[in-house]
């Protein structure tokens, strides 16, 4: 791992060479971005062309994965001999290689980038800073396995976590499986203490660099699962845990695949996480699960979760069948186009069907350390509004406003949130629509169909009055019995106080 010492001068050589994402993308501009978010480098070198200032030598050194001129690398970066020492490059014959990626990477706390672009973390998460990982193994399409203890880096898992992630003040929070460390940065940001923990040692070294480059001082251990922290408790616990299903083999690579078979490893993520969150405590995790024949993948997580008394809220975000799920990590792995794609394709589909595996999910899973016991889970492939944090945050309050009593929920001062458009479908020309929804421009951007009566209540929901004088104004307009409206409305309403549609005023 790096002395504070040594990551703090990097750090300084790296923002005096302008190596940062903003001077980087101004420079390479919008063409070259997304090309190097699509993992080829033609589109960079043409803008940098025969370039070799410190801003120029970085890059062509820490992302097109040149070996450049030791004079050059130095006068960007400093002393080679200890960053050779330190593992992050080697030297020979006047020419140095970086054995790492370094990429400026950023969040304003609302959209992160790296020199590809990425997606929103939510209030709390900023940093302004560099990711340390291993090379990409297939830059410019070539054909190369990853080392089975390769440490990735920026990925669409792990933009998908920042953007579930709560961020709110916390007292304290774990980073489980942090591989490059990008999570350990965002908690930084909201919370008074990190531990980040791995199973894999090129890991923590590398989120060592990576906390270190950033000034963020993380307690990283080394451990798997809830090994390195027994017996403490956090606010937060977030994972992007090696989720990845696949048969054992000698090649498994740590940063994916656990050694447990099946989906055992995230059912213990959940379960033994349970006991790790303080009271009021969250555990966030993105990962995949098992569907199997005859069986409801939404009983399996309820399984998982009941046991521990939390609540959960659990959103399948997709689902593959088992072909289109190998094709897709045979290609992360580096192994199209090799002799290795066949049998290890046919070996991963017939472990599957050993384990009468015949689909798999992937999603969200957020378990609450309260009494509430609720457990929602549902497929819900539909777009969302990132990040949406934000809307795992507000569902235990969700909760508490939808467990109300009929009277306590006629009796509340409730706010529809101004962030609901209403939307009325209908055939041109007619008279009246035939269909009301209203549709979230935030969190989960659900639409729920209503009629004439309930609009109208929940349209003057604003906390002056409560919902049961709004109930019997309306009834009063429409001519209706104002009980009647009241048993459907209060029936709705708490639904959609369930679903974040209205909420408490803020007092």
């Amino acid at each position: 791992m790096p002395r504070p010492a040594d990551a703090a001068a990097l750090a300084r050589h790296l923002t005096d060479a302008g190596y940062t994402l903003d001077a980087v993308t101004d420079r390479i501009g919008a063409t070259a971005t997304a090309a190097l978010a699509r993992n080829t480098t033609l589109a960079a070198r043409d803008v940098l062309a025969d370039a070799t200032d410190p801003q120029a030598t970085c890059l062509r050194a820490f992302v097109l994965q040149d070996a450049v001129p030791t004079r050059d690398l130095a006068a960007a970066v400093g002393d080679l001999d200890a960053l050779e020492r330190a593992g992050l490059l080697d030297q020979q014959g006047g020419s140095a290689r970086a054995r790492v990626e370094i990429r400026p990477y950023a969040s304003a706390g609302v959209h992160d980038e790296t020199v590809a672009p990425g997606a929103g973390t939510g209030p709390g998460g900023a940093v302004d800073g560099w990711v340390v990982h291993d090379r990409i193994p297939t830059l410019d399409g070539r054909i190369a396995a990853s080392r089975p203890d390769f440490v990735l880096g920026l990925s669409p898992a792990s933009t998908a976590l920042a953007q579930l992630t709560v961020r709110r003040p916390i007292g304290t929070a774990l980073d489980l499986g942090t591989g490059c460390g990008v999570q350990a940065l965002h908690l930084a940001g909201h919370a008074g203490r990190v531990v980040a923990t791995d199973l894999n040692p090129r890991a923590l070294d590398l989120a060592a660099w990576t906390t270190g480059l950033n000034g963020v001082d993380a307690d990283l251990r080394l451990g798997s699962l809830y090994k390195p922290v027994s017996g403490e408790r956090f606010d937060l616990i977030v994972t992007n845990p090696p989720f990845v299903m696949a048969p054992p083999s000698p090649e498994r690579l740590v940063y994916r695949e656990g050694s447990l078979p099946g989906d055992e490893l995230m059912r213990r993520v959940v379960t033994d996480g349970a006991a790790h969150l303080a009271p009021g405590g969250i555990l966030q995790v993105l990962g995949n699960w098992a569907v199997t024949e005859g069986g409801d993948p939404a009983d399996r997580i309820r399984g998982w979760v009941a046991p521990t008394g939390c609540s959960a809220l659990v959103l399948e975000r997709e689902r593959l069948d088992p072909y289109e799920y190998v094709e897709v990590w045979l290609a992360d792995a580096g192994l199209v186009g090799t002799p290795h794609y066949g049998p290890r394709y046919r070996q991963w589909i017939d472990w599957f069907d050993g384990l009468g595996i015949t689909g798999i999910g992937l999603g969200w899973i957020a378990l609450y350390a309260d009494a509430a016991g609720d457990i929602t889970v549902e497929s819900w492939p539909h777009a969302v509004h990132q990040p949406v944090g934000e809307a795992f945050a507000a569902h235990p309050a969700a909760l508490a406003l939808a467990h109300r009593s009929d009277a306590d929920l006629l009796a509340s001062h409730l706010v529809l949130d101004p962030r609901v458009d209403a939307e009325t479908l209908g055939r041109p020309g007619a008279a009246d629509p035939e269909h009301l929804v209203l549709r979230q421009r935030y969190g989960f951007g659900r639409a729920v169909e209503v009629d004439t009566g309930l609009a109208a209540v929940l349209g003057a929901c604003d906390g002056d009055l409560p919902l049961g004088a709004l109930i019997e104004a309306v009834a009063g307009l429409l001519d209706v019995d104002a009980a009647a409206l009241a048993g459907e409305v209060v029936a709705n309403v708490r639904d959609l106080a369930r679903e974040g549609y209205v909420t408490l005023p803020v007092s």
